[in-house]
């Protein structure tokens, strides 16, 4: 019997090397349908080593065949690997889709997602610029919708009003009270009357403006008492298209506020240079109205053209600046 094996060992080496000179036999990376005639053959040597080794003898009994489960049993066990790495694949893919279908990532989807698009190409690299879009400035939301109890003092009103004729400043500074007239300094007559205490600016165009009024019926009153001057002073003046042009409101918070940090948070907003002026100016955007604040908590309020933007601009503002407050 040890005759026969040493002889079936003896011819394995020269077949392995006949193979080895020809194409490559199967590998894990090769598909298992290639090299058909390689298999032929292979199994064709294969068939003569069994009829040599029945010639010799039929009773393996005694051999020692130890190393073949070894082998099958790498092979079972690699295709028990491939078929748990399969199923492994469809589990993720169920669950990939799953959970695009419910609107939920995980976090291995999460890095997955950002690995994806950190691969993708910037615009600053790919060269196309990325579309810019204006930006426009929102009227930042409120901290606390809270009310404040305090109603801004109307201080000035800017109003005017057409005469609808032209007008002769030199006479009208001559014959008129309480008026002056300077074309060097200022191209309009100025002209002054106690009550309501105000003061008008009429051009020789027939134009005039009229300021420092309290409320808004006080300041259609004194442009009505200037044209009437005007009327009295022989010219032939209406009065035409009377519009309130700004209303300016002022109001104390009565607390001290930090514009510093006010500046630094709405700076969009805001500006605060206190070497040129020692109160922040805030552009508010909605009601267009501009603020100017002060360490002190005094507030001015200007540019409306109704009284209810000059209580909604200071509304919209005093959470923001009870945010501010200084510690006392």
């Amino acid at each position: 019997m040890e005759p026969s094996l040493e002889n079936y060992w003896d011819q394995s080496p020269g077949q392995d090397d006949l193979s080895s000179a020809g194409p490559q036999l199967y590998t894990p990376m090769s598909p298992f349908d290639t090299d058909l005639p390689i298999q032929a053959a292979q199994s064709a040597s294969f068939g003569s080593h069994l009829d040599q080794s029945k010639e010799l003898s039929t009773d393996f009994s005694s051999v020692d065949l130890s190393f073949l489960p070894d082998d099958l049993n790498q092979e079972n066990g690699e295709q028990t690997h491939l078929e748990d790495g399969h199923e492994m694949q469809r589990e993720q893919y169920r669950s990939q889709s799953t959970e695009q279908d419910s609107g939920f990532l995980n976090d291995s989807n999460l890095s997955q997602l950002s690995y994806a698009d950190a691969t993708q190409p910037s615009p600053e690299t790919s060269g196309a610029c990325p579309p810019l879009t204006p930006m426009t400035p929102i009227t930042p939301m409120t901290p606390v919708s809270e009310s404040s109890g305090i109603v801004p003092q109307l201080q000035n009103i800017v109003s005017t009003v057409n005469l609808a004729c032209k007008l002769d400043l030199k006479n009208i500074a001559l014959h008129a009270r309480n008026a002056e007239y300077n074309p060097k300094r200022f191209a309009a007559v100025i002209m002054r009357i106690r009550e309501p205490r105000t003061t008008a600016l009429i051009f020789s165009s027939g134009k005039m403006v009229c300021t420092g009024a309290k409320s808004e019926e006080q300041s259609r009153l004194a442009a009505r008492k200037y044209a009437r001057v005007v009327q009295k002073l022989g010219f032939p003046a209406k009065f035409l298209d009377f519009k309130i042009q700004n209303m300016v409101g002022s109001c104390d918070v009565r607390f001290p506020i930090r514009l510093e940090g006010l500046v630094l948070t709405h700076q969009q907003f805001s500006s605060y240079e206190p070497e040129l002026f020692p109160g922040l100016i805030y552009r508010m955007v909605k009601p267009r109205i501009v603020l100017l604040i002060f360490v002190s908590g005094k507030v001015v309020l200007t540019g409306a053209k109704e009284r209810s933007e000059i209580y909604e601009a200071f509304e919209n503002i005093y959470p923001i600046l009870k945010g501010f407050k200084k510690a006392s």
